[in-house]
This record gives structure tokens, C-alpha cells and sequence, in this order.
């Protein structure tokens, strides 16, 4: 596979994964603290190759996302979207900040998402309690460190030539 493939590969990979983790079946207690594992991975998919990753792959995945879970349709689509865009119009700015004020970005990009989810859902008379929203910001922004490193790891072995093959 030539660099550019392999890059691809990787991405696709790690948002199947991510789209996974999302629906992963888990305890009552736990399932409240799932961060929002495709969130995670499109921002940083975004960040890094906004060439191949826009609001298109947002609202192929929220899509996606909407039939997996069942929601509404397009309610994860609206909120992913929405919390690419910035990442996409602001990504040379984001790509120089150190990773607490990244965190920190990320974290309001990971709130964004759930008030749009929280806003549809009270527009559609669909009421869940406030913890069931503001807990994966939490997490998300717990996890995020560690989603960056593994991802620029990926990215970086994904690009790197073969040789010998």
C-alpha cells in the first residue's frame, strides 16, 4: 500500500472502531460514561488530514450513527457537524496548541456536540436526564490525550514507506 492508502486505511479503521465503541453494549452505571468515541476520532481525523476528512465524512458517520443507535435520523449527523466545523476552520491554530489547551478545545467541541444532541432531543419531546449528556463530555475530555498519541502513532506508522515488500 502506498503512503496515502495506508493513511486512509488507518482513518477508515479507527472510525470503525470508534462507530463500535459507540454501541457496545455496557452496564446502566457505565454506559453514562461512555465518551463519545466517534466525536473523538472524527476531530481528530479532522485535525490532522482535513483534506480527506470534512463535514461529508461528519455527516456520512452521523448517519451512520443515527441507524446503529436508533436516534432520529440525522440528529448525530446535525451535531457531528456541527463540531467538526470549527476544528476544520480553525485547525492551523488548533494543531499549534499544547495538549491541555487542545484538551480544553476539544472539550467545548465535545459540549457543542451535546447540546445539539440535548437541544434535538427536547425539540422532539424525547427528555433524558442532564447526566446522560454532560458525563461523555467529561470522559471525552479524560480520554482525549490518549486518542491523540494512538491516533499521531497510527498516522505516523500509516505513512511511513515500506520497504522490503
Amino acid at each position: 500500500m502506498t503512503g496515502q492508502r495506508s493513511v486512509m486505511a488507518a482513518a477508515l479503521a479507527s472510525l470503525v472502531l470508534a462507530l463500535a465503541l459507540a454501541i457496545v453494549p455496557l452496564p446502566a452505571q457505565a454506559g453514562a460514561l461512555r465518551p463519545d468515541w466517534v466525536v473523538l476520532a472524527l476531530v481528530f481525523w479532522c485535525l490532522t488530514t482535513p483534506s480527506r476528512f470534512g463535514l461529508g465524512w461528519a455527516f456520512i458517520l452521523g448517519l451512520l450513527l443515527d441507524t446503529l443507535t436508533g436516534a432520529l435520523l440525522g440528529q448525530h449527523a446535525l451535531a457531528l457537524m456541527l463540531a467538526s466545523y470549527p476544528v476544520l476552520r480553525f485547525r492551523l491554530r488548533l494543531r499549534v496548541f499544547p495538549m491541555l489547551q487542545l484538551t480544553i478545545a476539544v472539550t467545548l467541541l465535545l459540549a457543542l456536540y451535546q447540546f445539539t444532541l440535548f437541544w434535538i432531543d427536547g425539540v422532539t419531546s424525547r427528555g433524558m436526564p442532564a447526566s446522560a449528556y454532560w458525563w461523555p463530555v467529561v470522559t471525552g475530555a479524560l480520554v482525549w490525550p490518549l486518542v491523540f498519541h494512538i491516533g499521531e502513532r497510527a498516522l505516523r506508522e500509516s505513512a511511513r514507506p515500506q520497504v522490503g515488500l
